[in-house]
């Protein structure tokens, strides 16, 4: 293989990749500076010349000439008189020799090995620019079209034909999509595994709930709204706590837009998410109350190590604060980082009514705890729920759940 299609096919090669043309030089000079390391062991007094283009190159090595019996005549940067008259007779000491090193010099199987490293080069440099461009992308939306949709994975292509995923554990659980359609995500991660670059995008991630809102409200985009804090039970129900920076701005109005009209395509993106969006405030109570909206708060009451709240409301107020499979409660535990107890106020009782903690003597103190933790602090409150509801509320085994209801039926009859 002669230098010409030695460089053609690189530069072929290359430019299929994207590979700008100085990084494509840099390549080969440095392919072929290991060439002749290998060859001469050293290259400092060589030059490569290459020109991608025309696909030409040129090696010289470059020696001053010194006197046959020189002490010198053996470094690699010399050469003798009498070598350097058969190159040209009218060479004299102290004069440098330019000779042309020819590609075929190296040998065929060096040179073979040489193409394999430059198109191995590429592929590294491909893989480098893929994780440094995504790297530094984390945090944004990106919309990419399905490939394979995998057990445990979707793999997606963006529009440079690059393969990236959506694991699993990041899907929405109703997330169904088929090949060819358009999937839209946050990149989430960039991870290199066994050298290769991994891009890992998320639908679950806050910060896509956060980037849908950036792309929906002007006003938080242009920094008049802030977004305070999202969590998210993905494809459930989010809260995201926004605050104004302009007292003319109402930020839960410009997020809900008129008629919802904002918030209905995020809504629809998530697979019909409920978005609850809250008035962020530095007032602790105030801003209780609206995470556990749309329940009525009677009163509230923080621990003395200020880790857990406890929320007294009317009885038929309970169940709102709980909200749907817990969603609501978990949910304001996170956006507040601390956890919320849901109480019936005690002054609301019916006069029949037994609080739980009557019965320790009979049901275990972690058994009441565990029923008061989900609101059911109060006999009626227990009995007015089926076995089943009572148990995926509260993880308690059917064996106990039935032997609290039987003690608390007995109080009754």
């Amino acid at each position: 293989m002669d230098s010409s299609t030695l460089i053609e096919s690189f530069a072929e090669f290359a430019k299929k990749k994207n590979i700008d043309r100085p990084t494509m030089i840099r390549i080969l000079e440095d392919v072929f500076k290991t060439m002749i390391r290998k060859k001469y062991n050293y290259d400092d007094n060589f030059d490569v010349i290459v020109n991608a283009d025309k696909g030409d190159l040129e090696i010289w090595r470059f020696r001053e000439i010194v006197d046959d019996n020189s002490e010198d005549i053996w470094d690699h940067d010399k050469i003798s008189l009498s070598d350097a008259k058969k190159i040209e007779p009218d060479f004299e000491i102290g004069e440098e020799v330019a000779e042309e090193v020819k590609l075929i010099d190296f040998g065929r199987r060096t040179v073979m090995t040489a193409r394999q490293t430059l198109m191995q080069k590429v592929k590294d440099l491909e893989k480098d620019l893929l994780f440094q461009k995504y790297k530094e992308r984390v945090g944004e939306v990106i919309v990419t079209e399905v490939v394979q949709i995998l057990s445990r994975e979707i793999i997606v292509v963006d529009t440079d034909n690059n393969e990236l995923s959506l694991p699993k554990s990041e899907q929405i659980s109703k997330d169904r999509y088929r090949k060819g359609e358009s999937l839209k995500a946050v990149i989430h991660k960039v991870e290199m595994i066994n050298g290769n670059p991994k891009v890992i995008l998320s639908r679950t991630s806050p910060v896509f709930l956060e980037r849908l809102f950036e792309a929906e409200v002007p006003e938080i985009f242009d920094g008049l709204i802030t977004i305070k804090k999202i969590v998210r039970e993905p494809g459930e129900r989010a809260k995201v706590a926004v605050e104004s920076y302009d007292e003319r701005i109402d930020p839960v109005g410009a997020c809900v837009g008129m008629k919802g009209s904002r918030i209905h395509s995020i809504v629809r993106e998530l697979r019909n998410e409920n978005i609850d969006v809250i008035n962020f405030t530095d007032n602790k109570e105030l801003y209780i109350s609206r995470a556990l909206s749309p329940a009525k708060i009677v009163r509230i009451e923080v621990s003395e190590d200020n880790e857990r709240v406890s929320v007294f409301l009317k009885p038929d107020q309970v169940s709102l604060a709980i909200g749907k499979g817990g969603y609501n409660i978990r949910l304001a535990s996170r956006l507040m980082d601390q956890e919320i107890d849901v109480y019936r106020d005690i002054d609301e009782l019916e006069d029949e009514d037994v609080v739980l903690d009557e019965f320790s003597d009979e049901i275990d103190a972690w058994i009441i705890h565990e029923l008061k933790k989900v609101g059911l602090d109060t006999a009626k409150s227990v009995l007015a729920l089926s076995l089943d509801e009572i148990v995926r509320r509260t993880d308690l085994e059917d064996e106990t759940v039935s032997e609290i209801l039987r003690i608390l039926n007995q109080e009754f009859e």
